[in-house]
């Protein structure tokens, strides 16, 4: 009798785009990109290794939008027209080797420094991100807000013209979008601040001007915190709220994460990750906007073996299954995991010593390379 596939391997669709399985590359921060973001041939052939690995929807690295939105060094820029060449280089690499590529358009806001982001850090109120980011950015005008609207918007048409499959918008983590979801980042007395329904004002819009440059058949994805984890912060309640909104307007699909720089150890960036009790961190906050979307949902934390993801499907908790570190330590995971009649899980523990490695301009694990 011939065995039946994984559920992890069922081919899905996300707004007419074909996907050949339920896993997810969730965005990671490369570093492989140029002081102006652009991207070298290094981060090129870095995607190609991840396409044949077998995952089925690659996200890449955060990508800002704007100059002054730039979060770390060697960050992936897509403001800039004149990168078209070597934008459309790394997506034909990726389509190739049978990938797909969706570009996480993102900007830091309140968290990042001036020497990355070339001025005062421009924020939704003059208040310092997290401990590790002492700098005060300056709360942003009117025009500010507008100016970066279209910069999503005209970073979406930069990505759909050089042959990415989809966009993310990068609402959690503390970045730009989620200080305005956040009342902990969000002191402002206008439209944009104050009550939900304005504090997500930004990010409804910005969904708003990208589909208005993409069309109508171009899938549109977010990066959603389900908890800022912050006394403060968006809470799981508001979470759903905002979920809720963006699935009225349209978005294709949503990733789960929670938690910001500022969160003590409930971060997005969790360490240790050694046994299965410990794997999908978020996913009492995903269980929660699944149930109230229609639209799918991915979960991204802390997921490690097959047996636990495969459970997640069938549970109808997510959709997809977003890796990043297993992806780090072993690019071909989901070919082995598909090849393999007892696949078993990856042997990541999250040490997190591939961004010490990043910060050099090459993301790898460390500890797979003896280093």
């Amino acid at each position: 009798m011939k065995k039946k596939p994984s559920v992890l391997f069922e081919p899905t669709r996300i707004r007419g785009l074909e996907l050949n399985n339920r896993l997810v590359r969730s965005a990671t921060w490369e570093g492989m990109c140029d002081a102006e973001g652009r991207p070298t041939p290094a981060l090129r052939d870095y995607y190609r290794d991840l396409a044949e690995g077998g995952v089925g929807l690659i996200i890449s690295g955060f990508a800002f939008v704007a100059v002054e939105g730039k979060p770390l060094p060697g960050a992936l820029g897509l403001h800039r027209d004149d990168f078209a060449q070597d934008l459309r280089a790394l997506t034909t690499a990726v389509h190739q080797a049978g990938g797909v590529l969706c570009a996480q358009l993102a900007h830091a806001g309140g968290q990042t420094r001036p020497a990355l982001c070339g001025g005062t850090p421009l924020a939704p109120s003059a208040v310092a991100a997290a401990q590790y980011q002492p700098e005060t950015p300056a709360a942003m005008s009117g025009a500010d807000i507008q100016r970066t609207i279209a910069a999503f918007a005209d970073a979406a048409r930069r990505a759909r013209e050089c042959g990415f499959d989809a966009v993310q918008l990068h609402a959690a983590h503390g970045y730009l979008i989620n200080q305005f979801l956040s009342p902990h980042t969000n002191r402002r007395d206008d439209g944009y601040g104050g009550r939900l329904d304005n504090r997500a004002r930004f990010l409804l819009s910005t969904y708003r001007a990208v589909r208005a440059a993409v069309g109508d058949d171009y899938p549109i994805l977010v990066k959603l915190t389900g908890s800022d984890h912050l006394p403060e912060g968006l809470g799981e309640k508001e979470a759903v709220r905002v979920a809720q909104a963006l699935d009225a307007l349209g978005i294709d699909a949503i990733e789960v994460s929670s938690g910001t720089p500022a969160s003590g150890k409930l971060t997005p960036l969790r360490r240790n990750i050694l046994a299965p009790d410990q794997e999908a961190y978020n996913l009492s906050q995903a269980r929660d906007i699944k149930a109230a979307v229609r639209c799918p949902v991915m979960v991204v934390g802390g997921i490690r073996g097959p047996d636990r993801a495969a459970a997640i499907l069938r549970d109808g908790d997510a959709d997809y299954l977003c890796l990043s570190r297993p992806l780090i330590r072993e690019p071909g995971l989901p070919r082995r995991w598909r090849a393999t009649d007892n696949p078993v899980a990856s042997d990541c523990t999250s040490c997190n010593r591939c961004f010490k490695a990043a910060l050099k301009g090459r993301l790898e694990c460390l500890k797979a390379n003896g280093a």
